[in-house]
């Protein structure tokens, strides 16, 4: 029997069937098609536990496809029981990303000091100890915001969030150049600071990278990093487990 984990954003969504520890499928679909998709995967699986991470309201159709096939499931919540000590200062404001990206940390490298970083939309940093406890991290923006915010807050610089790049130099000799050196280079190099940042702290650091932008950026690091595709599934596939399994 398997799990179904969702990771349902405002247009998009993740499906992930998962077998034990392993991602057995996972499609990503328009959130519009997803009822269609769940009940597709549901009718080629056998699923018996379900969570649900959405950034926005609930979905009621999905509790009722749920409940019909009597399969058990939760919505990640702020009030989600979860395998770490969460010292979050405010953590009913903390993304359930985050939270996902946390369990991760402590379900594939328990009791070291990990650093994780998701590098999407935004780019964020979660550090967990190796007391299995969470204490934050930090928030920036990501590939595409910044270079949206170069052309909406000026008046000339063009938009080059779907413009492709290869290696670039360090001097960019036209505009394209020096936009996309500012925003990738840039980027690599404050990772890279975060990074050092934290190794003077924590000479054991384990750092973990992951995101749909990961590939782009971590061959520009300096930095030895682990490369960690669908890490943010894996957590909530973590989280599922710890709660229908206590």
């Amino acid at each position: 029997m398997s799990n179904l984990i969702l990771d349902i954003g405002n247009t998009l969504a993740k499906v992930a069937v998962f077998q034990q520890d392993n991602i057995a499928a996972w499609w990503r679909v328009e959130r519009d098609d997803l009822l269609e998709k769940i009940n597709s995967v549901l009718s080629e699986n056998l699923i018996r536990k379900a969570i649900i991470c959405n950034v926005s309201v609930l979905i009621p159709e999905l509790e009722s496809v749920f409940k019909i096939r009597q399969i058990d499931f939760i919505h990640l919540s702020a009030t989600t029981s979860l395998p770490f000590r969460n010292l979050y200062a405010t953590p009913r404001t903390l993304g359930k990303d985050r939270i996902a990206l946390a369990a991760a940390a402590v379900g594939y490298y328990p009791a070291r000091n990990v650093l994780v970083i998701d590098a999407g939309s935004c780019v964020t940093y979660e550090f967990i100890n190796d007391q299995n406890e969470y204490l934050g991290g930090a928030i920036s923006p990501g590939l595409k915001m910044r270079f949206a915010a170069m052309h909406s807050f000026t008046a000339g610089l063009p938009d080059l969030r779907d413009q492709p790049f290869d290696d670039l130099p360090l001097i960019g000799d036209d505009t394209n150049k020096g936009m996309q050196i500012g925003a990738v280079e840039g980027l690599a190099r404050e990772i890279d600071g975060f990074i050092d940042d934290y190794k003077k702290k924590y000479s054991d650091l384990t750092v973990i990278f992951t995101g749909g932008d990961h590939e782009i950026l971590s061959k520009r690091l300096k930095n030895s990093i682990f490369a960690a595709p669908n890490f943010l599934v894996k957590g909530l596939n973590y989280i599922l487990e710890f709660n229908l399994n206590k």
